[in-house]
C-alpha cells in the first residue's frame, strides 16, 4: 500500500500532527510526503518527496491577515503546474492536512482523499462557530482541500467523524509545573511592538516567541526568542500560562498542560474566530483586539485566569487506523466500479 501525504506548511498545527501520524502511518505503509507552503519555519522528521508552493496566508504584524498580500502571493499557475506534476496516480489514497495541491491533484483524477485536519471537523455543522457566521470563509474551509473522506479533530468530539485533539510527544513527555512567567506565541504580531505591551505589565517575566526574531535578546521583563521546539517546550513546561493566537495546535497543548490561556484570534482568520467560540463555550478567555484596556486585561487574567483541560486526547493507533479504513473504504468503492479487488489490513 502506497499514501501520498500532504502537508499544509504554513502554522504550528500541521506539521506537530504529522509528527504523530506519519511515524505510526509508515508502520502500515509506504508513505510519501508533500509539503506546500513559501512561509512555513518548522521542520518534518524524516524525508520529503514533494515541495510545493501551495496556498498560503500572509500575516501584516499587526495580528491580522493581509489579505492583499495574500492575495499577490497566490501564483495559480504555479500551483497548476505542482498539481500536474505529481505521480499521483501512483497511489493508492491521499491523506491530507489542509493541505491543497494533494487533495486538488486527488480529485482531479479520482484518487481517495481522507482530510484528517482539524479544518475538517468543520464540515460539521454541529461545530462551535462565532455569532457572525461567514458563509464565504465556510466555502473557502470545505473546498480549500477538498477530500471524500475525513476524520477530523476538535476540542471535543462534537460529531461521530471528529477525535479528539492530536498531542505530539513532546508535549506528553514534559512534566508541567506553575512557575512564575508567560509564554507568548503571536506570530502575527511583530514582536517589538509586544515587547512595549507586556513591559507594562511587571508582576511576571514573559518569554516571547516569534517567527521573525532571529536571536535571544532581553528588553526589561520580556524576553525574546527565536521559534525553537527545545526552548519553546521548556518554557511551557514551567510556565504559569500561556498567551497565544487561537490557533487549534498551541490552544490545545496549553489545556493539555493545565496552563491557564488567554488567546487573541488572528483578524479575518475564521477558523480561529470558530476556536474562539468554542474555548468561550468552555470558559476560556478570549481577547478579539489589543487596545488601551490590553494591560489590565492581562493583569486580571495572570491572576484569576481559569484553567482549561481536554477530556481526552487522541489515541494514534486508534487515529491510523481510522485514516486508513477510510482511505481504503474509498479506494474499495471506486475500485469494485472499476471492477478490481481490495484487502483491508486490520481483521
Amino acid at each position: 500500500m502506497k499514501i501520498l501525504y500532504g502537508i499544509q506548511g504554513t502554522g504550528h498545527g500541521h506539521i506537530s500532527r504529522a509528527r504523530v501520524v506519519l511515524p505510526k502511518l509508515r508502520e502500515y505503509a509506504e508513505v510519501d510526503v508533500l509539503v506546500s507552503g513559501y512561509n512555513y519555519k518548522m521542520n518534518i522528521d524524516g524525508e520529503i518527496a514533494y515541495k510545493a508552493r501551495g496556498l498560503s496566508l500572509a500575516y501584516d504584524n499587526n495580528g491580522s491577515v493581509d489579505m492583499v498580500e495574500t492575495a499577490l502571493n497566490l501564483h495559480p499557475v504555479e500551483f497548476l503546474r505542482d498539481m500536474q506534476a505529481l505521480p499521483i496516480e501512483d497511489y493508492d489514497f491521499v491523506v491530507n492536512d489542509f493541505e491543497p495541491v494533494t487533495a486538488w491533484a486527488a480529485n482531479g483524477v479520482g484518487i481517495p482523499c481522507v482530510a484528517i485536519s482539524h479544518q475538517a471537523s468543520f464540515l460539521s455543522e454541529k461545530v462551535p462557530r462565532p455569532e457572525k457566521k461567514s458563509l464565504v470563509a465556510e466555502q473557502v474551509m470545505k473546498h480549500f482541500a477538498p477530500s471524500n473522506a475525513a476524520v477530523g479533530s476538535h476540542y471535543l468530539q462534537y460529531d461521530d467523524f471528529i477525535e479528539p485533539p492530536i498531542i505530539r510527544r513532546q508535549i506528553r513527555n514534559l512534566n508541567p509545573v506553575p512557575g512564575s512567567h508567560i509564554t507568548v506565541y503571536l506570530p502575527a504580531f511583530d514582536h517589538e511592538t509586544l515587547c512595549s505591551i507586556f513591559n507594562q505589565v511587571q508582576k511576571v517575566e514573559w518569554h516571547l516567541f516569534s517567527p521573525n526574531c532571529e536571536e535571544v535578546y532581553t528588553k526589561g521583563n520580556v524576553k525574546v526568542h527565536p521559534v525553537g521546539d527545545e526552548t519553546f517546550l521548556e518554557s511551557i513546561e514551567s510556565c504559569l500560562g500561556i498567551v497565544s493566537a487561537t490557533g487549534f495546535e498551541t490552544t490545545s497543548e496549553a489545556m493539555f498542560l493545565g496552563k491557564k490561556l488567554l488567546t487573541i484570534p488572528i483578524k479575518n482568520q475564521y477558523e480561529q474566530l470558530c476556536n474562539a467560540a468554542a474555548l468561550i463555550e468552555l470558559g476560556g478567555t478570549v481577547v478579539y483586539q489589543i487596545g488601551q484596556n490590553f494591560t489590565q486585561t492581562l493583569s486580571d487574567w495572570i491572576d484569576n485566569g481559569q484553567i482549561l483541560t481536554l477530556p481526552e486526547i487522541s489515541d494514534e493507533e486508534e487515529l491510523v487506523q481510522k485514516i486508513i479504513s477510510a482511505g481504503l473504504g474509498r479506494s474499495k468503492c471506486i475500485g469494485e466500479r472499476r471492477g478490481e479487488k481490495f484487502e483491508t489490513v486490520f481483521q
